[in-house]
């Protein structure tokens, strides 16, 4: 499987170490009143989707960089990849 860096160009995926959904970017707000439910959800409760899915994924043997790659979990098709600094900017979540 190949995933195309948006700095590097096209890589091979065992150069990168999958981290999760990309849900993962939106941390609870520590200062909620109900923070502690927001980090047990944000811990424990994971999507399992068939078909277009946002994950995490780390260029561990590269460049160290943090992607959001958005792949078919039935057919491996990756059809977006994004440096996740920026889909964080984007959504509103400065770091």
């Amino acid at each position: 499987m190949l995933i195309n860096h948006p700095l590097l160009g096209p890589r091979d995926a065992s150069e990168f170490v999958y981290k999760g959904d990309a849900a993962l970017i939106n941390r609870p707000d520590p200062d909620a009143p109900d923070a502690l439910a927001q980090f047990i959800d944000y811990g424990y409760l994971r999507d399992n989707p068939a078909g277009a899915h946002r994950e995490l994924w780390f260029h561990e043997q590269g460049d160290r960089s943090w992607l959001v790659v958005t792949r078919n979990t039935l057919t491996h098709e990756i059809t977006a990849v994004e440096l996740a600094r920026d889909v964080a900017r984007r959504e509103g979540r400065s770091k």
